[in-house]
């Protein structure tokens, strides 16, 4: 009978160690979902920026 207590108790402990694991990965994901999402904001910012120049550049040529 105690045996089969100590088998439960350490299934239990075992698998809140495996959970607290997965919390330690699922914090990383964040980490790089946040990393990624400004990652993609400069190079949107810097597209913008390219995009004024040549825009800027192109209505100053004169055709005439």
């Amino acid at each position: 009978m105690l045996s089969n207590q100590i088998a439960v108790l350490w299934a239990y402990l075992r698998a809140r160690m495996e959970s607290i694991d997965r919390y330690d990965e699922m914090g990383s994901v964040v980490e790089t979902v946040i990393i990624t999402a400004i990652f993609a904001a400069l190079a949107i910012a810097v597209g913008a920026i390219i995009v004024a120049k040549i825009t800027s550049k192109t209505n100053s040529i004169n055709l005439g």
